[in-house]
This record gives structure tokens, C-alpha cells and sequence, in this order.
């Protein structure tokens, strides 16, 4: 028989129970909605501190040069220092690296380039990272072409006495880049190959330490990025033999084309370089979106583009999904000319 209930006992303990589950549920609930919003609140109040912009090659590089134009303008817009720290090496895979591996919380971001986000991945036979999958592209900042130049007291006057050179003595004629991988490899390369010429090419870990060994006369000539090749041209030291562009630079208008100047089997020969600004993968959009914006209203200020034109740089501020795009075609385009020239990293 069931039990009967005592003087003072509960009807009904079952409702007390479903009274305790409801408040339990509720309780559940508002944590889940607090924890939801939290992350919301943390990236609306980015940045709390400072941002570090990795430069994956040497200080006083192209890379360098733009990493700190950039991040000095966009600490005042941001509130927060933008702290610039080199990480050279292995043609920019070093300091990209570190970066794919960062927290993806928008307080890691690396200048990216040509080399170290389109031509390694084909280069290199083993990458320590993907540069379409590890990375969250923010920015273009432009486009260059890189210079053939010479010291200014090189016999050589144009394209076609260093190809005469390299054609009297085969390998012989050195030319020095920012590393393996880099713009200025593989336009070393691609002139070498188109002329049927062999260079001997020295890798160094970045556009200065380059340009000081061609100063010092320890290589014949360099394919340096214009940012890092105008000032030595300006003062004299160097001397500009031809463009790697399809068409002339408005700084360099007496200065011809590869194309132009290195005779019929360098027709159509063209590299332009890039420099950008990528984040870790997986960092929030809202974060993503923020810093492109804020670098496209630094790019498009007038003496911000002025200063890049006098640089030899094409200003672009590009966002998000147009850098991206840009990428992957870049990708395809450096595997397929890596693959046809057979070039390899020494």
C-alpha cells in the first residue's frame, strides 16, 4: 500500500524539484549568453595593447622601410603602439612563419610579400606553413617593379654588357638578392633563363645587407626592389641599367625595361613585386576588417601616396577578399615559372 503522507509533510515534493531544474536551467542559460557576448566585447574593445608588425627580413629592406611607415600611422589611429620587430630569414619563411603560429587575436600581423606569401611554397620542398591557409590577408599596400643596377664604378653600361659578360665567362657573373625566393631571385633567375645565361646567384637575409655587398663590390649586380634600390641611384652610387616592369617608371623615365633592353629573347620578360599585410588565420573578422580599413585611409592619404610613388611603389590599399584573390593567382603564376625554369633554392 503506499505510504500515506505525515502531519506537515508535502503533497507534492515533485514540484519543488521542478522548481530547483528551472532556476538550474536558467542560470545555465544566462552563462551561455554571457559567454557568448564576452568575445564580442573583447573584440570591440580591441586594441588593449600594443600590436607587433613582424618584418620577416632584415631592418633598412624594402619590407622594413614600409612596415614602419605604415605602423607609425596606424598607432595613432588605433590608440596602441605598433611595435615593428625583424625576423629575417630563409626569404621571409622565418618571420612568416612566427606569425601562422601567433594567437590569432589581431595583436600579431606580418608585412608580407611576393616571396615569403607566393613564391616559397613552390620553392621550398618543405614549408614549415601554407601561405593561403595559415594566414588572414588585411591589406595590399602596393605593387613595385625591382631595378638592374650596377655600382657606379661597374664598366657596365646597360642589360647588354652583363649578358655579354655572363655569355664570356659562364657563371661567373654574381648577382646578390634579399634571399631565396625573393623578387629579386627570381628575376635574376627568369633573365638568366630567358637569355640563356648562367649567374651566380648569392642569397643574403635581406634588400641591406644586399646592397651594402654590391657597394662594396663582393657581387656584379642586383634585381633590388626600388624602395630599397632609388636612394643609392639618387645619390649616385648606383647606377640603373633597366626595369623589371612591362613599362617605364615615372621616377626613372630614361631607364628601359628589361624587355627593351636586353634584346629579342627577353621579350615579354616582367616581374612586378607586392608587399602586404597579413594576420594569423582564424583572427576575427571584425578585427580583419578594422585594420583594413585603417591602412586603406593611410595608403590613400596624399603624402602617404606621394611618399610610396617616390619610393617606385604603385599604392593599392586592396582589402580583404581582393588581396586574397590576388594571392592565389599569384600562387599558380610563381609555381608555374618555378616548375618551367627549373629554379631551386641554394
Amino acid at each position: 500500500m503506499p505510504m500515506r503522507p505525515q502531519p506537515g509533510q508535502s503533497l507534492q515534493p515533485s514540484r519543488r524539484f521542478a522548481r530547483l531544474w528551472t532556476c538550474a536551467l536558467s542560470a545555465l542559460t544566462a552563462l551561455g549568453t554571457l559567454a557568448s557576448v564576452l568575445p564580442a566585447h573583447a573584440q570591440d574593445a580591441w586594441p588593449t595593447r600594443p600590436v607587433n608588425y613582424v618584418v620577416p627580413f632584415a631592418a633598412g629592406g624594402t619590407t622594413d622601410v614600409l612596415g614602419r611607415l605604415i605602423g607609425q600611422r596606424l598607432s595613432q589611429m588605433i590608440g596602441q603602439p605598433v611595435v615593428v620587430e625583424n625576423r629575417a630569414g630563409a626569404g621571409g619563411n622565418i618571420g612568416s612563419d612566427y606569425v601562422a603560429k601567433a594567437a590569432p587575436d589581431g595583436y600579431t600581423l606580418v608585412g608580407g610579400t611576393i616571396s615569403s606569401h607566393a613564391i616559397n611554397v613552390s620553392l621550398y620542398p618543405k614549408m614549415p606553413y601554407d601561405p593561403i591557409r595559415n594566414f588572414q590577408p588585411v591589406a595590399l599596400i602596393g605593387t613595385l617593379p625591382n631595378l638592374l643596377v650596377v655600382n657606379a664604378n661597374s664598366p657596365w653600361k646597360n642589360a647588354q654588357d652583363v649578358i655579354a659578360a655572363a655569355r664570356a665567362k659562364p657563371g661567373t657573373v654574381s648577382f646578390g638578392s634579399a634571399g631565396n625566393g625573393t623578387s629579386q631571385h627570381l628575376a635574376g633567375e627568369l633573365f638568366a633563363n630567358m637569355a640563356g645565361i648562367k649567374l651566380l646567384h648569392v642569397p643574403f637575409k635581406g634588400s641591406s645587407p644586399a646592397v651594402q655587398a654590391l657597394l662594396g663590390n663582393q657581387v656584379d649586380v642586383l634585381f633590388e626592389n626600388s624602395v630599397a634600390a632609388m636612394p643609392m641611384i639618387q645619390s649616385g652610387k648606383f647606377r640603373a641599367l633597366a626595369t623589371t616592369a612591362a613599362k617605364r617608371s615615372r621616377e626613372l623615365p630614361d631607364v628601359p625595361t628589361v624587355a627593351e633592353a636586353g634584346g629579342p629573347k627577353l621579350q615579354g620578360y616582367e616581374i612586378v613585386s607586392w608587399q602586404a599585410v597579413f594576420a594569423p588565420a582564424g583572427t576575427p573578422a571584425p578585427i580583419v576588417n578594422r585594420l583594413a580599413t585603417d591602412i586603406g585611409k593611410i595608403i590613400q592619404e596624399p603624402d602617404m601616396r606621394a611618399r610610396l610613388a617616390a619610393l617606385g611603389i604603385e599604392p593599392s590599399g586592396a582589402g580583404p577578399a581582393e588581396l586574397g584573390a590576388f594571392q592565389k593567382s599569384e600562387v599558380a603564376k610563381w609555381a608555374q615559372l618555378i616548375k618551367t625554369a627549373n629554379i631551386r633554392p641554394e
